[in-house]
């Protein structure tokens, strides 16, 4: 009876083990089969992403468009490093006969508006014989009409909105809040104003002060841009620069607009050049889509690991 409990002992230890080997197995197949197909698919997208991310045909005489797409910040496609680049491009260009500065945004970092309004001016200065125009879609408010201003003129549709001349910082206090709920507030700081715009402590007179005068410069600065970038055209009124927005028609009215047009119009009718060619940078299909396969990947071999553990 010993005999027969250990030989059967034997077996079930050698089929448990053999269940085990080809689990192992399987799970490794599945994981090198996932990474050829993954290998595979990102060499797809490299060739297609080649194909379509050529140079940019521009052989005759063309309108070259850079799109202001979204909020200004440094990490969207909106921001100063990438709308630079393709003002670049494009006036570089020997066959451009025109730039086109198509806006829909609703402003953003006064940094990355300044950067863009100085490299246009630099532009400018640089090629003498290209315009550059602003076409206005939906929205073309505070930070991305600082960047407007520095084209040569504004095109709007009727009912785009335009304007937002003003500067804001914006946050909540908690500090009430906190006081009825019972919750203390630690903060160890080395110099008296690093809680500054903190929004768990109390905002000091000599603060908010100074918050104020820091806004109240920093919209001198727009409001000089405003005025250098449009002269004469603008019919100065008290309201023009209290941060309010208007429609197109009623911004060409008041001279923050030129007239009615769309970029067809600019190409066609006012650059001469009917072929539209879009400078700005595209993302890197390649490396988004492999970043994302990467990620799959890393958490598909993971629970593959940890499965492998639990059977042990």
């Amino acid at each position: 009876m010993a005999d027969d409990n250990w030989e059967r002992g034997v077996i079930e230890r050698l089929a448990t083990e053999g269940l085990r080997e080809q689990q192992r197995a399987r799970r490794w197949s599945i994981f090198f089969r996932l990474l050829t197909f993954g290998l595979l698919f990102i060499a797809l997208i490299a060739a297609l992403g080649s194909f379509a991310g050529g140079e940019r045909s521009c052989t005759d005489k063309c309108t070259a468009v850079v799109d202001i797409d979204g909020e200004l910040d440094s990490d969207s496609r909106a921001s100063a490093e990438n709308v630079i680049q393709g003002l670049r491009a494009a006036f570089k260009n020997k066959t451009t006969q025109g730039v086109v500065l198509r806006i829909n945004s609703p402003g953003g970092s006064p940094v990355q508006a300044g950067e863009i309004n100085d490299e246009i001016r630099r532009l400018r200065g640089k090629y003498p014989d290209t315009p550059i125009y602003a076409v206005v879609e939906e929205i073309c408010a505070s930070g991305a009409y600082y960047v407007a201003v520095a084209a040569d003129k504004i095109y709007v549709d009727k009912a785009s909105l335009i304007g937002s001349i003003g500067v804001i910082i914006d946050g909540f206090g908690f500090v009430g809040s906190m006081q009825k709920l019972g919750i203390e507030r630690r903060a160890i700081v080395s110099g008296e104003n690093k809680t500054f715009l903190d929004p768990f402590s109390p905002l000091s007179a000599k603060q908010r002060a100074y918050a104020q005068q820091m806004l109240t410069e920093i919209h001198e600065q727009f409001i000089a841009a405003v005025r250098d970038g449009r002269g004469a055209r603008l019919k100065e009124s008290p309201e023009l620069f209290s941060g309010l927005v208007w429609n197109g028609q009623r911004s060409i009215d008041l001279g923050l607009a030129d007239a009615l047009g769309s970029v067809d119009y600019v190409a066609r009718d006012v650059i001469k050049a009917a072929d539209i060619v879009n400078f700005t940078p595209q993302e890197n299909l390649l490396e988004r889509v492999a970043r994302k396969f990467g990620a799959t990947l890393g958490r598909s071999l993971a629970l593959m690991m940890g499965a492998g553990a639990t059977l042990r």
